[in-house]
């Protein structure tokens, strides 16, 4: 069994890639920096993430694929399965073997699997664009936390850019301790040294704006009155708004 070890990071399995054709020997399994090994490995190799090497496997990549090809092998990568990264190795050295483009070939069980989970992280994306709600603080930046099943906070940023040019803001990843902040001018990654200002989902009252509070009041106040109880149907209503998301929606709590 020939075993390559390396980052984890989507540069590190492209350089994976570049090291597999220089070496021109095609690991069977992908491990981290500090993962044990099986006990009957053959070879292991260690590959050192170059950007550079790492940059000429996805231009290369380009020429071969379609641009939804390539946008596949990056919603496939933040899925964060399990193994995923050998999927996505083993998709492009498929991609790279044959002439024709493979990447509507799902006859294939690697092209198939690839299109089935980009569909799942992209169905991700558009739940987390439905659900987000801003809370505004008391220093007028408007913050929304979620924690979404998938890593697609990336692949929905620029749609909160445009829609929300106007104010500042902050989404922020519970469940990957990241988010973005936008200054009116651009979206920069950023973390929290500490998620206590927005226990459950909610900023802490202290932070909130007064505004805010009276705001978020009025919401329930009016989701309240349109309810008809008769015909509530929670099954239906959780296939429409998945429960993981509830606590982050104002007129849910």
């Amino acid at each position: 069994m020939i075993i390559f070890r390396y980052d984890k990071t989507f540069e590190g399995l492209l350089t994976v890639v570049f090291d597999a054709y220089v070496r021109k020997t095609f690991p069977e399994m992908l491990l981290n920096l500090h993962e044990v090994e099986p006990l009957f490995a053959e070879e292991i190799h260690v590959v050192i993430t170059d950007e550079k090497n790492a940059g000429r496997v996805w231009k290369a990549l380009e020429k071969k694929i379609s641009r939804s090809a390539c946008n596949m092998i990056t919603h496939v990568w933040l899925s964060e399965i399990e193994k995923v990264d050998l999927l996505i190795f083993r998709f492009i050295c498929k991609v790279f073997k044959h002439e024709e483009s493979i990447e509507t070939n799902f006859a294939d069980p690697d092209v198939l699997e690839m299109q089935q989970i980009a569909k799942k992280v992209s169905f991700e994306k558009h739940r987390l664009i439905q659900f987000v709600r801003f809370q505004k603080a008391a220093d007028n930046i408007f913050f929304a936390p979620v924690a979404p099943v998938f890593n697609s906070l990336p692949l929905a940023i620029h749609h909160f850019i445009d829609r929300f040019a106007d104010q500042k803001w902050v989404i922020y990843d519970t469940k990957r301790k990241y988010g973005y902040y936008y200054d009116l001018k651009k979206a920069v990654e950023m973390t929290l040294d500490t998620e206590d200002s927005f226990p459950y989902g909610q900023l802490d009252e202290n932070l909130m704006a007064e505004d805010e509070k009276l705001f978020q009041e009025l919401w329930k106040s009016y989701f309240k009155a349109l309810t008809i109880k008769e015909r509530i149907n929670l099954k239906l209503h959780r296939q429409h708004m998945p429960r993981r998301y509830w606590k982050y929606i104002t007129e849910k709590r």
